[in-house]
């Protein structure tokens, strides 16, 4: 089979299109056809090296996917070959034509969600719930304001916050990005270019400041994020990208609540809740992933480059 395979951390040029094996499943195993790979920010950060959970070389890249059953081993009672799936981990990783899963990785993928929108449904949306719900415990009636908007997380964060009964402020910074956070449902489209964008936040609050925050680039906007929360207020960070000089007062002085997260770290019962709750969502259609790009397996350095760039636009998928 074709595979994008790492020798060696480093840029995007590492990854390199290579003849492998096709993996056979084992006990508790589900080898899975691949028919779309989701690209992750967090998919550059391993692939760099730069990251706690820098997977051993050499390695194919990639966690999220979607699919088909093409092959299950003993015990496997769950799915079997010619199920539609999406996955929520993969062994032999999902830059591939085939991947292979623990069976405890698959969810269900709905009739009316297509595989590439699948591919875009993991790290995403359980990322998007785990920060607003596990992490924040955000709740009906409240304010959140989504950092990053226009991007995979982003999206999913409206989704299900707007859903969920909260007043969504979005921001994204090219005309395109700030039209996706409007049609995706946010109350209000903030430009995070603007340096006023928090007054702005403060005016929409009536001076409170919002409840929650969702965090995509805390080196950059952190120290200032608490111009813009409401006394008590959370944030929840699921992204960062550098250091940055934090003077704790501003927590001190809001009795804000700081959050960091991974889904590394999310225990089975969390997952579970994840999985069930993103099942609902696609089947009632209140879910759906936007794709921002569709790119071949082989072209996966230009997708690690792309899924990089500050002007985010939906979801980038691989193809084999």
């Amino acid at each position: 089979m074709k595979a994008i395979i790492v020798h060696e951390f480093g840029g995007p040029e590492v990854m390199r299109l290579e003849d492998v094996p096709t993996p056979a499943p084992d006990a508790g195993q589900v080898l899975v056809k691949i028919e779309a790979a989701g690209v992750n920010p967090v998919d550059t950060y391993l692939r760099s090296g730069n990251h706690a959970h820098a997977p051993a070389l050499p390695y194919t890249p990639g966690k999220d996917g979607a699919g088909v059953v093409q092959q299950v081993g003993d015990g496997v009672t769950e799915f079997k070959a010619g199920d539609r799936v999406y996955t929520a981990g993969s062994i032999s990783g999902t830059y591939a034509e085939f991947s292979l899963c623990e069976v405890t990785h698959l969810g269900r993928l709905p009739d009316n969600v297509t595989f590439e929108e699948g591919a875009g449904i993991w790290t995403p949306y359980a990322t998007a719930y785990r920060a607003l719900f596990q992490k924040a415990g955000a709740r009906a009636g409240e304010t959140v304001l989504i950092h990053g908007a226009s991007g995979g997380v982003g999206i999913a964060a409206i989704q299900w916050a707007t859903h969920a009964g909260l007043t969504v402020f979005g921001t994204a910074s090219s005309d395109e990005g700030k039209k996706l956070v409007g049609d995706q449902g946010a109350d209000r489209v903030i430009d995070h270019t603007d340096d006023g964008h928090l007054e702005e936040v403060r005016k929409l609050t009536d001076g409170r400041g919002v409840d929650v925050i969702i965090e995509m680039l805390a080196n950059v906007n952190l120290q200032n994020d608490f111009d813009g929360l409401s006394m008590f207020g959370r944030i929840t960070v699921v992204g960062n990208r550098g250091s940055l000089e934090f003077n704790p007062r501003v927590v001190m002085g809001k009795d804000a609540t700081v959050y960091g997260m991974s889904l590394f770290n999310a225990p089975a019962k969390d997952k579970q809740e994840i999985h069930r709750a993103i099942f609902d969502g696609f089947d009632q259609g209140y879910l759906k992933p936007v794709i921002g790009e569709s790119i071949a397996l082989g072209d996966a350095p230009r997708a690690h480059q792309q899924v990089i760039e500050s002007k985010a636009f939906g979801k980038i998928v691989l193809v084999p």
